[in-house]
């Protein structure tokens, strides 16, 4: 079907909406104005139930349907608020007013989108059972949705089934892509601290150099990958991190190195920790260094369930069409929709955002052609799934 006549109506308000939230962006538990906001839009379109200050700086909306139904069920539909903390770039008018802060990941065109949706919704509510609408804080830190579990959110509102949509850069817009079992990786921090011994570059039999030291570690960690990890199992590790030093001849004494390992199954996962574990004790031992290894669990893997999965994808249908939903192999970038989805059957699908940036890239912007189609799919879904 095409996109619906109402929300090709409301798009002008939604837009508006989105370019307000990219305006003020605010960082993961800080979204104190973004939360206001909802809440006042959805205290607007009349929602049966709002609750804020959910998980810290979450809100809840709730929307009963009012067709009957002898059985009537419950869904959870999740957007994410929260910005990260780089330098927009974009020169746009409704650029970052937040110096150091933007929404370089789309969050803000999610949140306008489920905003849409809601209104659509709650005028219409042509569905039986009970729509819950999240609007997640903290997603880029990894922590927003166990915060709202921990707040017994499936429990307390009933939720049988939860989903969540995310903007994709390279997908057309108005197309859709999803696969069910692992869609997205389970993300591990690495912090390694090495404890070298400083001194004179002049005499450098007397020193434990940790630049060296840190240099090791790295390849020596890539060598995990090809050497460990079978060629048909995905799996990343990278550093993003390597300081040791502030200044010129001076053996620094110590090195800090940041990372992250990118899995899909609990079985390499495991076994690059082992290894990496492996590869420290290793390198301490051979150059005397001193390396202390944390290993911080983020995001699990996001994946995809049957049902659920079957439910996104004839909404989808409808909205682009039967040639306009792909099938999109596992991508491996971390997601904490994947608690929820461990929480309750869930379903996470990419909305085409067109020829744009990257994400995480302070020239990105969320592109509202897809907004359209991504409320639309909001809609579906609930009418498709509570129907009767």
């Amino acid at each position: 079907m095409p996109i619906l006549n109402r929300v090709a109506e409301l798009l002008p308000e939604i837009v508006a909406w989105r370019r307000d939230i990219h305006a003020h962006p605010e960082l993961g538990f800080d979204e104190h104005r973004t939360s206001a906001f909802v809440a006042e839009r959805l205290r607007e379109f009349g929602c049966d139930e709002i609750v804020t200050d959910f998980g810290k700086t979450g809100v809840i909306g709730v929307i009963r349907g009012e067709r009957a139904a002898s059985n009537a069920k419950v869904i959870g539909l999740r957007a994410d608020m929260d910005a990260l903390p780089i330098e927009e770039v974009t020169g746009l008018p409704y650029a970052s007013k937040n110096n150091g802060v933007m929404h370089a990941c789309g969050h803000d065109g999610h949140t306008a989108m489920l905003l849409g949706a809601a209104r659509y919704l709650s005028e219409t509510r042509n569905f039986a059972g009970t729509a819950v609408l999240i609007f997640q804080p903290a997603e880029e830190l990894g922590v927003g949705a166990v915060a709202m579990i921990q707040d017994r959110l499936m429990d307390r509102f009933g939720i049988e089934q939860v989903f969540g949509m995310h903007a994709f850069p390279g997908l057309p817009i108005g197309t859709f892509g999803i696969s069910q079992g692992p869609t997205m990786a389970a993300t591990d921090e690495i912090e390694i601290r090495v404890e070298g011994h400083g001194g004179h570059p002049g005499r450098p039999h007397e020193c434990i150099d940790s630049i060296h030291v840190g240099a090791q570690l790295i390849v020596a960690m890539q060598q995990i990958l090809a050497q460990n990890v079978s060629p048909v199992d995905s799996a990343g590790l990278s550093f993003h991190l390597f300081h040791s030093g502030n200044t010129q001849r001076i053996i620094p004494q110590t090195a800090e190195l940041r990372g992250s390992m990118r899995t899909l199954t609990p079985e390499v996962r495991q076994l690059i920790k082992k290894r990496v574990g492996e590869v420290v004790a290793g390198i301490a031992q051979v150059t005397g260094a001193r390396i202390d290894l944390t290993i911080q669990d983020s995001d699990a893997v996001v994946f995809n369930h049957a049902v659920p999965t079957k439910l996104a994808l004839h909404a989808a249908k409808d909205v682009a069409g039967e040639n306009s939903v792909l099938e999109t192999p596992p991508v491996m970038v971390g997601e904490d929709f994947s608690f929820m989805a461990q929480a309750r059957p869930g379903a996470f699908i990419w909305c085409g955002n067109g020829n744009s940036a990257g994400l995480h890239n302070p020239a990105f912007d969320f592109n509202d052609e897809a907004i359209p189609y991504g409320t639309s799919y909001w809609i579906k879904l609930v009418e498709n799934t509570l129907g009767s």
